[in-house]
């Protein structure tokens, strides 16, 4: 499911797939995409790239379009590999660049960048 708060500039994806479960936080506002895979116990952060990720106002529109599927098996999608092993634990820092609402996704867990 997807949820979108205009008023937060924030975008949150829920998956419920069993194992491959998982929630998504796309914060505009700071900047910032959050994953939180529950299997793997993890929150990984991308920085939004506008050139490969859609503004918020776009996200609405092609979540009712046909076209959004398309997007999903595009060869033009972009795929990130994280570096497992510098895992960070939050500071007061990166929360402060993060955001709130991703410090309420990944707080206690181990974050890869």
């Amino acid at each position: 499911t997807m949820t979108i708060h205009n008023e937060k500039n924030i975008v949150e994806v829920h998956v419920r797939s069993g194992v491959y479960s998982s929630d998504t936080i796309f914060d505009y506002s700071n900047g910032y995409i959050a994953t939180r895979l529950f299997s793997r116990k993890a929150c990984f952060i991308l920085k939004i790239n506008k050139e490969y990720i859609p503004e918020l106002q776009e996200i609405g529109r092609l979540a009712f379009e046909r076209q959004t599927m398309k997007r999903i098996y595009s060869p033009n999608n972009v795929w990130v590999q994280f570096q497992s092993g510098h895992s960070l634990l939050g500071s007061l820092k990166q929360w402060l660049l993060y955001g709130k609402h991703i410090k309420q996704l990944c707080t206690g867990l181990p974050l890869y960048q």
